[in-house]
């Protein structure tokens, strides 16, 4: 493998005029869409009914999650995000779209489905402690008309798109027939994609922008154990060989990412997180700022180093959560988070 000679000189100041691209930037993120409702509280006794922990609820916090928390992440750092994606004719589904509206994406890619459910993860935590989790969803694929209708908003916005983001979360949206024709309208009209994937549809993305899956992801569609760097190695470049994508993005949490990339070194990203509260949606939060980067015109080293920086900042909040432009350009003149 050759070295990165060809890597442009990393900087603060490179990546702050990257980042002030991104009001240009127009990404398409199709994929599976959820609301994440938080029931927060504290807990003061068990219940005599059951073993279990009394949360008295002091509030209750209503969030756009999956692909949606990965189109408002790219709204709030400033670039233009389109959302295609399916939900279900209820109120979940209606407060889904007010939702995105308050975060400045508009709801008018939601294809509606009156077959199934909007999908709705509801967490109660009381203080710190994730007491537990229920979900109401359907993960069977999306077919027929519904696909159809999904596949027609896909090829209506696809030219006024600089890139288009797949954001996987196994929950019916992104299946095979789906991702070949959304590949060959991306590969049509030249666009570039960049995917975040479930370990089962690896193997559908070939040929992709970049692939971002996290180790345990990696380990599994590459059939490797990770527990040394050599095997990390393997893992990178056996993803690379098999789906002949541009890239592989590994991110290895407090471990930082791992970048491979054809003709090159491995390039190692050190965490830039400095404190850890929740990880939860961090992964939306990599893939809008990876895909914002290289829609504004930068090489793969240097989309996935703003992308490092943007998960350091929202690693430290609480719940589903975005980070703002302001907060990322803050980040960068600090060269921390």
């Amino acid at each position: 493998m050759k070295r990165n000679e060809g890597h442009r000189p990393l900087s603060r100041e490179g990546l702050r005029k990257i980042l002030g691209r991104f009001a240009r930037c127009r990404v398409l993120v199709v994929g599976d869409v959820m609301l994440d409702e938080y029931m927060w509280g504290s807990v003061s006794r068990i219940s005599p009914e059951a073993p279990v922990p009394v949360v008295a609820v002091r509030a209750e916090t209503v969030k756009v999650g999956g692909a949606g928390n990965v189109a408002a992440n790219v709204a709030a750092m400033g670039g233009q995000a389109r959302l295609v994606t399916v939900i279900g004719a209820d109120a979940a589904g209606e407060r889904l779209g007010h939702e995105l509206e308050l975060a400045g994406v508009a709801p008018d890619g939601l294809v509606v489905d009156p077959s199934r459910p909007t999908t709705v993860k509801s967490r109660v935590v009381a203080g710190s402690q994730h007491v537990v989790r229920f979900d109401r969803e359907s993960d069977a694929a999306v077919a027929g008309p519904v696909r159809g209708r999904l596949l027609a908003a896909v090829q209506r916005w696809l030219p006024e798109t600089d890139i288009v983001l797949i954001s996987d979360y196994a929950k019916g949206v992104i299946g095979g027939a789906s991702v070949r024709a959304i590949l060959a309208l991306a590969a049509r009209h030249g666009k570039g994609v960049a995917v975040d994937p479930k370990v089962q549809h690896v193997p559908l993305f070939k040929g992709v922008t970049v692939l971002t899956p996290n180790h345990h992801e990696a380990s599994a569609a590459a059939r490797i154990p990770i527990r040394t760097e050599a095997d990390l190695r393997r893992v990178g470049q056996a993803l690379l060989r098999r789906l002949r994508a541009r890239a592989i993005l590994i991110t290895r949490g407090e471990q930082g990412m791992s970048l491979f990339e054809a003709e090159r070194e491995v390039t190692h990203i050190p965490t830039m997180a400095r404190e850890v509260y929740d990880v939860t949606g961090a992964g939306d939060t990599v893939m809008a700022a990876l895909s914002l980067a290289l829609a504004a015109g930068t090489d793969m080293r240097q989309a996935a180093v703003l992308a490092n920086y943007a998960a350091g900042i929202v690693v430290g909040k609480r719940g589903t959560a975005t980070v703002t432009r302001a907060e990322l350009d803050q980040a960068l003149r600090d060269g921390r988070v």
